[in-house]
Parts: C-alpha cells; structure tokens; sequence
C-alpha cells in the first residue's frame, strides 16, 4: 500500500511503501539512518545492520543523497525520528543511484544554489516557502469566492499600458506590437460591470531595472474589482482578505513556519482593524525619521519602512497625490490634487503588498486623463466605452502575491517564494 509521508500517522502499525528520494544518511557500525522525501515530508527508515539480510544492507551502502527509491516496511511511533515516525525496511528498490549531487547538507550561498533552482526547490526550507504560497493562494481564491467574487481572468498580451509604458515587454504578435500586461485591472472594469464583483489571478510582468529584494520582472497578482465598490469598500475588502490569509496559514501551516523558524506571536497580531492613515499622516510619521523626503513624492522602500515601524499590523495609507497614481485613479471630490487610493503597507519592513482605490467612472475626465499622460487613445477605445454605456462608481486593488509570502515567512527576498523566480539578471532556469 503507498502511503504519503504527511498521512503516515494513519499508518501506524501497517506495511507500506514509501515513493520517493534519499533526503540525508546517518550511519553508526550497527544502524543506518535512512532519512526518505516524498514531497510531503520525511521520514526516517532505520536499518539494524545486525538484523537486517545482508543483500538489503548492501542496497543501503551503495544509496546516495537525492536516489530515487521505493522503500516498503513497517510503520511505528518513534518519538525521536523526524514527524515522530519511522518506517523498518523489509525491502528497498532503487531506481537510481545518483552521482555528484551538488547541494550537499552544508550551507551554500544563494549565488550557489540560485543557478540551479531547479534542485535548490528539494530543501526543506524551499518546500516549506512553497506549502505557505500554495495556502495563501487557497486562502485568497477561498475568501473572495465566499464573498461572491467571480474569477475572470484576463489577457496576458494586452494592446496598451496599464500603468505606464515605461515598464513594458513588447511582444511581436503577428506584425504587432503588443505587451505582456502588467496588470489584469482595465479588463476587470468590464468583467465587474458584467458580473458585478470580479477577480483575476495570474502572472504580471514589470520591465522595471530594479535589483531590490521586493522586485521580480515575473509575479503573481490576484486583482478583485466590483461595480459600486467605493474607496472605503475597498480598503475593507483588502484589509478583510489579508486578515483571512494570515488567519489561514496560521492554523494550516505551523509546521512549515516553525521550519522558516518564522516568529508567529507577530502573525497573531494581525487582525481587522487595520489602523488607516492619509498620505498627509504618513508623511509627518517619516518626517520624524527622514526630514528629507519632499512631500508630494511617492513613497520608496525607505519610507514604508518608516511608516510600518509604527504598527504592529498592516497599515492602509490611502488619498495618495493624483500624480503619483496612475490615469485611471478618481480623484477626491474634496481636494482634487487627491486621488483616491489606497496602499496596504506591511509591518516589518516588507513595503507595499496591496495597491488599489477608486477607478475615475467619468467619460470625459478619463479622456482629459489618457491626453494628459501621453497614451495611445485608439488603445483605450474599448475601455472608454464602460463610461459611456452604464457607467458607475467601481474599485479595486492588486495584492502581490510573493511580497504577500515573503512577509508571512520572513523571508529577506521575494526570488525565494516563486519555484523560478524572474529578475533583471536571472531567467535560467
């Protein structure tokens, strides 16, 4: 019967056959310490060199890290093996016996282990990154379809910009040029004005020259956009659904943190309410640190870093500058030098991980807007045509999933939370 290492509890007693790869060997003149992978976790078969037949004895001798192999025997509670279980061999079959694996169990750099990620992925700590961003997503898709969200997803070759065209990878398609979208938003506005509440979930690409530890070239974002969604309504979607995923990793992923050795009294602190500050508040708290920000800037990863030292769960800076948002961003009825938007910001120090607000739902204010910024008119044909049939006030927000990762995990960079991550000087493998 094969049994899959994260159920073998199930299994106590039984014989099993365990499928996977040789993760680690401990030996001693009477015992080998096998320790077995199978993706879901490891267990440690232990060979009694003065009980076992000398043929198996001799398979286990010639076993390298990383073999691929079946191993069939036993399961009993074994407080001291790893997951508190272990398995006795009656019979091993190699599949292979490998050579020169190159991730040994000492420590390597990542200048070492990134060129070949597509092995650095079997470690514990990678595989622990990946069960976390495998919840987070659950979570994410869970909390919006239990809210009445529709998933639409929304093209990858897109006609125009979205956010600027500086940031662009152009694509021939067929004698056109056309771009790898950097956001799913514009299409959304038309799904949400058709199904009401909407959101997408794919990959995004910014040809942003930037080597920080918050940046990859490839990412993922999950974009929920409803009609009659306000700014208000959206900073309580944002903060409910990253509320909903920490509570969720919490109680699905301790193992996997307490690899990541991850210190979750800070988790258990976010919870709703998230405090919310305008953009005028945020600058006078990073102006107590920094006296040299100019306000009216935008906000780089210095000063979200201030602004999150002063809360112990993510804080939503909302009514940012118009000209620091992009053309689509209503603007504040009070003050038209606002827009109205709103930025999820991290605590301890892991920056933006939610952008979003109120899209401008006035027809000839978005053409005004499309002149202004310099964009191809002909491109935003089609969306200039959800403001003059049935428009209404409507918004959204983008939530990036590996910086999400990345702060749930306390992992220092965000190439770690994707398996092959796409940075301006990386894309092999």
């Amino acid at each position: 019967m094969r049994a899959f290492i994260e159920n073998i509890a199930r299994f106590d007693g039984q014989e099993v056959e365990i499928m996977g790869w040789v993760y680690n060997i401990r030996s001693s003149s009477k015992v080998h310490f096998l320790l077995v992978r199978d993706g879901t976790g490891i267990i440690q078969a232990t060979i009694d060199l003065e009980k076992t037949p000398a043929d198996l004895a001799a398979v286990v001798d010639r076993l390298t890290q990383e073999s691929s192999v079946i191993v069939r025997g036993r399961v009993r509670v074994e407080a001291r093996a790893p997951g508190g279980y272990e398995i006795l061999p009656s019979a091993i079959k190699v599949l292979q016996y490998t050579k020169d694996y190159p991730i040994t169990p000492k420590a390597h750099s990542v200048d070492f282990l990134l060129p070949i990620r597509h092995l650095w992925l079997r470690s514990k700590k990678q595989n622990a990154i990946m069960r976390v961003r495998h919840e987070v997503i659950r979570a994410i898709r869970d909390y919006l379809d239990q809210q009445g969200y529709i998933n639409c997803d929304t093209p990858i070759l897109t006609p125009a910009a979205c956010e600027g065209t500086t940031t662009l990878f152009p694509v021939d398609y067929f004698g056109e040029t056309v771009y790898l979208a950097q956001s799913g938003q514009l299409y959304n506005e038309a799904t949400a004005a058709a199904l009401g509440k909407v959101y997408c979930f794919g990959p995004t690409f910014r040809a942003e020259k930037s080597k920080t530890r918050r940046h990859l070239t490839e990412f993922w974002m999950v974009e929920p956009e409803a009609a009659y969604l306000e700014l208000d309504g959206v900073m309580d979607l944002a903060e409910g659904m990253v509320a909903s995923i920490v509570e969720r990793v919490l109680e699905k992923r301790r193992e996997e943190l307490k690899v990541l050795e991850r210190d979750t009294t800070a988790l258990a602190l976010v919870q709703k309410p998230f405090p919310r500050i305008t953009y005028r508040e945020a600058v006078d708290l990073i102006h107590k640190k920094d006296k040299t920000f100019r306000a009216g800037d935008d906000f780089g990863a210095p000063q979200e870093s201030i602004i999150s030292e002063n809360f112990d769960r993510p804080v939503m800076v909302h009514r940012y500058p118009a000209l620091c948002k992009a053309f689509y961003m209503k603007h504040d009825g009070k003050d038209d030098s606002l827009s109205l938007s709103v930025d999820m910001i991290a605590p301890e120090g892991y920056g933006e991980i939610v952008g979003g607000g109120q899209r401008e739902d006035d027809y000839d204010t978005l053409v005004r807007r499309i002149q202004e910024y310099k964009l191809p008119m002909d491109a935003f044909k089609w969306f200039l045509d959800l403001r003059r049939f049935g428009t209404c006030p409507h918004g959204g927000f983008g939530l990036g999933l590996e910086r999400t990762v990345a702060w749930i995990c306390k992992i220092a960079h965000v190439r770690e939370t994707i398996p092959f991550p796409r940075m301006l000087d990386k894309i092999y493998p």
